[in-house]
């Protein structure tokens, strides 16, 4: 669409159409017996006939307006709702995005004064209206990106052939899944909740370069990110007590740990027959009530659902109300940003966005903070590209959109002698960080984690037999035993590995793909580095021996996931030229309250993760 200063040229015709019907009513009033006109002799008959003939012209185009702007759908920049702001006033900021980083974002810009819209492309789910609906969930993939409307292509290493992407949690995908609602992927999440440590800020300097890889050091340290982790875990509500591998905090978790489970109590024994360090894991879900929430009512249904209770500590109930209470922050659901728009100075205007109805308009700000998940972010930013910036916003450096990192995952099952009840309360209360760090003693870069849970703990998972072990009858009396029977007896060990930087791995513009808005796809094209196979082999049998030592009566590996859920591309899209700001002072901003972002090495923590082999989920 042709387009001056992000105002489509439609959009200017009608309002220069509205500016004349406006004109020829003003002169209709300004002739109604006005004494001007009677003292220079005009008759009160011509009077009212030229006076009807300027309300007949401008009653013509006002309907003419109102015709084209239906049959065109574009009210971009005149557009006016009953939203906290029109699209005619300019805001401080536009987010993209309300997750776990945009919403966090919006609550400290909002409290600092800021006018603040953020633009979220799914809709605003009540806490009565989340579901126990497995089937919906995991097949028919609510709340999350589709296939049949937003597409994306596959490739399983740069010299691949090109596939088609996306997919469901169920059937399994080749490329990104997301979830897209208010709070974004923070109300699906696990709600595992891990802090990075020191050597995750300096692995260049200590380890020194990766062949193939584009490892580097974080441009801040620890110590200056931890007090924004203290702030998000005390604002958000997470549940936990320090390990013996936590890095230095200022101040203790905000609540006491979650009740440990059976699947727990089993993984520290085991853990400790090997001599490993098992310890409480931090659960972003609260363990008793507060701010106004009700603690864990432990339903069992937290990995890729929404919470009724309003336990889990998503930006939905947390940061986002908070940040709407200073009435300076509005949060707009059902807002499909297509493009920032830029001004020929190459400063932005604001985002053009489509309505639930599909109708464009653009919020105008005087700044754009963009929080749209691994994949969308470059997708916009590379979607968003001007004659001064022909390879995209704030991509001088090249790199946006490529060194495209996951976490690795795997996983051990057994079934034990005595019930454990796994489907009730939290997926995780117990895990290990022994093998946290690279240890070059082993041969390969990489590190981990290990927790108990059970994955298959919803029905239906169960009930198609995928969790039970391998040569299990699928039909008849015994496949009918053995699923009543190992119900309740079964749990995993799940690990989580690092990713790292390849730039061939990468976000890039499909050129042949569109999506239903009519805008361009994004292709994930992804091959995973050999260290980062070798960890994962070896923390799965690292697993697999502590429910052997928990006393499982059989075990055996499901699944092997070497990608499960999006990290990060390459930071190097805070171009100073674009965005004007020192890297610090932004990311002061930024990962204020955001764990394991989009910036780091890679992620550790558990989100709902895909087990296909090239299956991921965005954090």
């Amino acid at each position: 669409m042709d387009a001056i200063f992000g105002i489509s040229l439609t959009s200017i015709m009608l309002s220069l159409i509205a500016l004349v019907a406006i004109i020829f009513l003003l002169l209709a009033v300004i002739m109604w017996r006005n004494p001007l006109l009677v003292r220079i002799g005009l008759r009160n008959v011509v009077r009212r006939k030229v006076q009807t003939t300027l309300i007949v012209i401008g009653l013509m185009l006002s309907t003419l307006i109102i015709s084209a702007a239906f049959a065109t759908g574009d009210t971009v920049g005149y557009s006016i709702t009953n939203d906290l702001f029109n699209q005619l006033e300019e805001v401080d900021f536009v987010i993209v995005g309300s997750g776990a980083a945009g919403g966090v974002i919006a609550k400290q810009l909002a409290v600092a004064g800021f006018s603040v819209v953020v633009l979220e492309q799914g809709p605003r789910i009540e806490a009565h209206e989340f579901r126990h609906d497995e089937y919906e969930t995991f097949w028919g993939g609510s709340y999350s990106n589709q296939p049949s409307t937003q597409p994306q292509s596959f490739k399983a290493g740069p010299d691949a052939p090109v596939e088609p992407g996306g997919g469901t949690f169920a059937t399994g995908m080749n490329g990104v899944g997301y979830h897209r609602l208010v709070g974004g992927g923070s109300v699906m999440f696990t709600s595992n909740y891990w802090r990075f440590k020191p050597i995750d800020f300096m692995e260049r300097s200590v380890l020194g370069a990766i062949p193939g890889t584009g490892l580097e050091d974080w441009p801040i340290t620890y110590e200056e990110l931890e007090p924004y982790y203290t702030q998000a875990e005390w604002d958000l509500g997470v549940s936990g007590e320090p390990g013996p591998f936590d890095p230095y905090r200022s101040r203790p978790y905000p609540l006491p740990p979650l009740p440990v489970k059976s699947s727990g109590v089993l993984f520290e024994r085991g853990a400790r027959a090997l001599g490993l360090n098992p310890q409480v894991a931090p659960m972003c879900i609260i363990s008793e009530p507060y701010k106004g929430r009700s603690a864990c009512q432990h339903c069992g249904y937290c990995a890729g659902f929404g919470c009724e209770h309003r336990s889990k500590s998503s930006t939905l109930f947390t940061t986002i109300p908070d940040a709407e209470a200073t009435g300076r922050c509005e949060i707009r659901a059902d807002s499909y940003v297509s493009q920032i728009a830029m001004n020929p100075q190459g400063r932005t205007t604001g985002v053009l966005y489509f309505d639930a109805d599909r109708v464009e308009h653009l919020q105008r700000a005087r700044a754009v903070i963009v929080c749209a998940n691994g994949a969308e972010t470059p997708r916009l930013l590379l979607n968003s590209h001007t004659s001064r910036f022909p390879d995209g916003l704030a991509n001088s450096s090249g790199h946006v959109g490529k060194y495209l990192m996951f976490n690795g995952n795997a996983g051990t099952n057994g079934v034990f002698e005595r019930p454990l009840n796994e489907w009730k309360s939290v997926m995780v209360t117990r895990m290990i960080w022994d093998y946290y760090d690279s240890d070059p003693a082993r041969g390969f870069y990489g590190g981990g984690g290990i927790d108990a849970r059970f994955w298959g703990g919803y029905p239906i998972f169960f009930g198609l037999g995928d969790y039970l072990p391998p040569g299990s009858p699928m039909w008849g009396r015994e496949f009918r035993r053995l699923l009543s029977h190992n119900y309740s007896r079964t749990m995993n060990a799940d690990v989580h590995t690092t990713s790292l930087p390849v730039e061939t791995n990468r976000i890039e513009i499909d050129p042949d793909l569109v999506d239903d808005w009519g805008l361009p796809c994004f292709r994930v094209t992804y091959k995973d580095h050999p260290d980062d196979l070798a960890m994962l082999a070896f923390l799965a049998q690292v697993a697999t021996d502590i429910m052997d030592e928990a006393g499982a009566i059989e075990t055996w590996k499901p699944y092997m996931c070497a990608s499960s859920v999006l990290a990060r591309t390459q930071p190097d899209v805070l171009s100073p030229q674009t965005i004007r700001l020192s890297m610090r002072r932004w990311l002061r901003w930024a990962i204020s309250g955001v764990p394991k972002n989009a910036l780091g090495r890679s992620l550790r923590n558990t989100v709902s993760s895909g087990c296909g082999a090239k299956a991921s989920w965005i954090s």
